[in-house]
C-alpha cells in the first residue's frame, strides 16, 4: 500500500496544501488539495474519493474535480456521510456556486454519491473500509484502509476523546492530526483540534488499549506555527520512546 500525502495542512499556500491522501493513486481521503496535485489523467484514473466531513478544507476540490471529469466524460464515485452529501448540495454543487454534478447529467451524474455510514464496513476493489466516528466540532469519520495484510487509519479532524475509536481500529500506520502547539491547549479542547501535548495523551490511551504503538504520522498542521508543533512532537516522541514523523506535502509511505 502505497500513501502520497498531497496536502498535509490547514492553510494553503505555494508550498503547503489543504488535506489529501492518496493510496495506490487509487484511492483518495479527503479533497482539500485534489487538482492542484493530479494530472487529467490521474484524476480520472481515481476509483472513489472517500470524505471524512464537511469542512471547506476536506471537501474543496470536489466542484472542480467534478467539473474535469465531466468534461472528460468520467464519473466518480464519492463515499460520505449523509451530512456531507448534504452539505455539498446546500452550498456548494447548488446550481448556483457551481452545477450540481450530484444530479447532472441527468441519465449519468458525474458525482456517484455513495453512504458512508459510522462502523459499517464496505469494499471498494480490493480495499476494505472501515469509517469510525472520531470527536470533532462537526459529525466526523476516520477511516481505516486496509489491502490484503496492511492497514492504515486516518483520523481526519479530530480532537480529544479517542478511546471508542481506538476499541474498533488496529491500524499499522496512524495518520492523524496536530494543529496548533501546546499553548493553545484549551482551543483545542473546545474546537476539538489536537495540540502535542492532547495527542500525548491520546497515544498513551491506544497504547494502553491495544498494547502497541502504529507508526505515527502528523498532518493538519498550522504552517506558521509548524517549528513550534515539531520541537513539541519532538518532546512526545521522546517521552513515549515511539518515533512520530511530521508529514509533508509529496511525502510517500510504503506499508
Amino acid at each position: 500500500m502505497k500513501i502520497k500525502f498531497l496536502g498535509v495542512h490547514n492553510s494553503e499556500s505555494k508550498k503547503a496544501g489543504l488535506l489529501s491522501l492518496l493510496i495506490d493513486d487509487m484511492l483518495a481521503l479527503d479533497a482539500g488539495s485534489l487538482t492542484r496535485n493530479l494530472s487529467f489523467k490521474a484524476q480520472q484514473k481515481l476509483a472513489a474519493i472517500l470524505l471524512t466531513h464537511q469542512h471547506y478544507d476536506h471537501i474543496r476540490d470536489i466542484p472542480v474535480m467534478a467539473m474535469n471529469l465531466f468534461l472528460h466524460e468520467t464519473t466518480i464515485n464519492v463515499y460520505a456521510t449523509k451530512e456531507v452529501c448534504n452539505m455539498l448540495a446546500e452550498h456548494l454543487l447548488n446550481h448556483e456556486l457551481y452545477r450540481n454534478f450530484l444530479e447532472w447529467p441527468i441519465n449519468n451524474p458525474t458525482i456517484k454519491f455513495n453512504l458512508l455510514e459510522p462502523l459499517k464496513p464496505l469494499r471498494i476493489g480490493d480495499y476494505r473500509i472501515l469509517p469510525v466516528p472520531v470527536s470533532h466540532s462537526v459529525p466526523t469519520v476516520g477511516l481505516q484502509v486496509t489491502c490484503g495484510d496492511k492497514t492504515m487509519f486516518y483520523t481526519s479532524d479530530t480532537g480529544p476523546g479517542l478511546t471508542y475509536c481506538w476499541q474498533r481500529i488496529s491500524p499499522q500506520l496512524l495518520i492523524t492530526e496536530t494543529t496548533a502547539p501546546n499553548r493553545y491547549e484549551d482551543f483545542g479542547s473546545k474546537a476539538k483540534h489536537l495540540t502535542p501535548s492532547l495527542l500525548k495523551e491520546e497515544l498513551k490511551s491506544f497504547r494502553e488499549i491495544k498494547g502497541y504503538l502504529p507508526q505515527v504520522v502528523i498532518v493538519h498542521m498550522n504552517p506558521r506555527q509548524e517549528k513550534e508543533i515539531a520541537a513539541e512532537i519532538a518532546e512526545v516522541s521522546a517521552e513515549l520512546g515511539h518515533p512520530i514523523t511530521l508529514a509533508h506535502e509529496r511525502m510517500q509511505i510504503i506499508l
